[in-house]
């Protein structure tokens, strides 16, 4: 019952719409709201039908589980690789190339600044 008074108030409003696009302050947002009613209406059948199928059908319920699909591997060339580690010194990490951006730079200065304060109260 619900389905169809949904299915029945969403041709309503795309009707309504309509007629607001025709009058003489019709917009086109009026004739875009008549389009899309009817495919409210129409997702709302389609809706109902898949619950129903899925409410009565065992195997289409078997179909959706994930379980049953088996785990999908993502292939090693489709993600970047992750940066390496870096080891050694703090100080060491910090050093920066002489043609480096100034962000690097930047960058290479702030964990300079970051690494003394460290140190200051390590003390």
């Amino acid at each position: 019952m619900l389905v169809v008074v949904a299915f029945v108030a969403c041709l309503g409003l795309a009707w309504w719409q309509w007629t607001r696009f025709e009058s003489t302050d019709g917009t086109g947002q009026n004739l875009g709201y008549a389009l899309q009613w009817p495919a409210f209406a129409a997702f709302v059948v389609y809706a109902y039908r898949r619950f129903v199928v899925l409410e009565s059908d065992p195997e289409e319920v078997a179909k959706l589980d994930p379980a049953t699909r088996g785990a999908t591997e993502i292939r090693p060339d489709v993600l970047p690789p992750r940066p390496a580690a870096r080891t050694g010194a703090v100080d060491k990490v910090d050093e920066v190339d002489d043609d480096a951006s100034p962000e690097d730079r930047a960058h290479a200065e702030y964990n300079r600044y970051l690494s003394e304060l460290a140190r200051r109260d390590a003390r």
